[in-house]
């Protein structure tokens, strides 16, 4: 797969987001679960944009045309508004500040620090430990299984920690914090993926699974799959299995 740009189909977008009618373009790997939940959130706020494919496994990212726009050779990197935006995080924050409905925060001080406290949890703790230079350096000191041993542990470790900030009293209704989706919702469901892929089982977490299954609900998580992504790239390659978080 070469890194061409791709037209995808999107949620309508909502009059007035679309930042002066500047055209929007993700810089995108159709697993990378930053990436996922960007598009997530874009969904949510109702955005449409062009997506360009990124290849992590042919190595796109450390090529001259990615670097200029992310210096740390990462995805997903986002055009907006006439800037480039690194870190999904960020660009959460960012589309949340300039696009503010539908709202990824609640509008309490206290709640916001909730939940950014759980998409921090996740995208600072769980995830660079899964990520594809980590595994790489694991499978080389420990060999193949080692890698395997490691990314379970993290990951199944992790959600248990998840799972426990999410029974504080805070956190109630149908997704992380009350009866819509928001900046946690866009960061957990992109974890969960890679937990299944890597055979991680979290059934047994009850608020987790609640919230995946609300979240299995709404359009712009259905539409953010790393399978629908997949498919709407050009030329979109065969999953590789021993691949990492990216």
């Amino acid at each position: 797969m070469t890194m061409t740009e791709t037209e995808v189909s999107r949620p309508a977008p909502v009059a007035g987001q679309d930042g002066a009618g500047q055209e929007i373009v993700l810089h995108d790997y159709w697993r990378s679960s930053a990436a996922y939940r960007v598009r997530i959130a874009m969904g949510i706020k109702g955005l449409s944009w062009r997506t360009v494919p990124v290849d992590l496994v042919a190595g796109e990212q450390r090529g001259a045309r990615h670097m200029a726009l992310n210096p740390q050779g990462l995805v997903p990197a986002l055009e907006i508004d006439g800037l480039v935006l690194t870190q999904s995080l960020a660009m959460l924050e960012y589309l949340e500040q300039t696009r503010p409905g539908p709202a990824l925060l609640p509008p309490a001080a206290g709640e916001r620090a909730r939940v950014r406290a759980i998409a921090l949890a996740i995208a600072c703790d769980i995830h660079p430990l899964s990520n594809l230079a980590v595994l790489n350096r694991v499978e080389r000191l420990g060999g193949a299984e080692a890698r395997a041993d490691w990314n379970r542990a993290n990951i199944g470790s992790g959600l248990q920690v998840v799972e426990r900030l999410l029974d504080h009293p805070g956190f109630t209704g149908r997704f992380c914090h009350g009866d819509s989706p928001g900046l946690a919702d866009c960061t957990l469901i992109p974890q969960l993926y890679n937990a299944t892929r890597w055979g991680v089982d979290f059934n047994g977490l009850g608020r987790i699974s609640a919230v995946a299954r609300a979240c299995a609900d709404v359009p712009a998580f259905v539409a953010a799959h790393p399978d629908r992504a997949a498919a709407a790239a050009a030329g979109s390659q065969s999953p590789d299995p021993a691949a990492g978080d990216r």
